[in-house]
């Protein structure tokens, strides 16, 4: 394998997990094992790794991207003796995956900016509400590999938007009633539109259900404080989001997700050293979790 794998990349120089496995097929976990394990071989990580929580991993803490979706986007594999080819390939696929994450923030912005009308004739004002910007795109980690939206199974543009909207106490329930179909109806035409095909996950709320969500007593809470902390305030009213983000503060939150964030470091690397000793023909089912990563969807279902 690992022959066969060096001479593609003569052939075609640096290449993606992705380019590597289309070019070879196969089951994904033994191609990134053979890389792991070549020689010849060096693989260079571009972007980040964050925390994400998932049910499937005692104490709910794991890293994003998944060991499989890191290999396959944001890994490139090169010849050990040709590393100025390497960083060169490495560079251009970090360059890729910020102007996506640029253009997908661009995007959130024009869809908010699109409904700012809507706010308007609710007789919402700016201090009344704020909107901010979670999930791949605040790391500057988005990518734009078609895949199934699980609602429809319809094709989207890979990361999706994830956008959060937390109104001030004293706006009436009805209204924000009909916010959230205003939105539904954004997201539906976002969704469907062939020239768009981009998935919009969204909540609504009051800066109280922020209150109790601080709680973090709950996977569904612990995951919408992980948003809010990483959250990237997009429009709206500074002083609302900032009031909101002081409540993690406040309840200890933020020190709670930065001890999930080292044991998730520490999971991955158990996992990784786990999965490259043994599994010869491929991993059992009970240790697919460790390779693929459950979505993260809780707080916006």
């Amino acid at each position: 394998m690992e022959r066969t794998i060096s001479n593609r990349i003569k052939q075609k120089g640096p290449l993606t997990g992705a380019e590597l496995h289309g070019l070879l097929g196969g089951d994904p976990y033994l191609l990134w094992k053979a890389c792991m394990h070549a020689s010849r071989l060096t693989i260079r990580i571009v972007g980040k790794r964050f925390l994400r929580l998932d049910q499937k991993v005692s104490g709910f803490a794991r890293l994003s991207p998944s060991i499989m979706r890191e290999f396959l986007t944001y890994s490139v594999i090169g010849l050990t003796d040709d590393t100025e080819e390497l960083e060169r390939r490495a560079q251009e696929i970090r360059a890729h995956i910020q102007q996506v994450s640029k253009s997908k923030r661009d995007l959130a912005q024009n869809i908010v900016a699109a409904l700012a009308d809507q706010f308007a004739n609710h007789g919402i004002s700016n201090e009344d509400l704020c909107v901010f910007i979670a999930g791949d795109i605040v790391y500057d980690m988005a990518h734009d590999v078609p895949r199934p939206e699980r609602s429809t199974g319809k094709m989207i543009q890979g990361s999706d938007l994830d956008l959060v909207f937390i109104l001030d106490d004293r706006v009436p329930d009805k209204v924000i009633y009909e916010l959230d179909e205003a939105i539904y109806r954004e997201k539906y035409r976002y969704l469907i539109n062939p020239s768009m095909r981009e998935e919009i996950d969204y909540i609504v709320k009051k800066l109280e259900r922020v209150r109790e969500q601080a709680a973090f007593d709950t996977f569904k809470r612990m995951i919408a404080c992980k948003i809010l902390h990483e959250g990237m305030l997009l429009c709206g009213s500074e002083a609302l989001f900032q009031t909101a983000k002081a409540m993690l503060d406040e309840y200890g939150v933020n020190a709670k997700l930065a001890k999930m964030q080292q044991e998730a470091e520490s999971f991955r690397a158990k996992a990784e050293e786990y999965l490259l000793g043994g599994h010869p023909d491929g991993i059992a089912d009970a240790d697919r979790y460790l390779f693929y990563t459950a979505e993260e969807s809780e707080e916006f279902e």
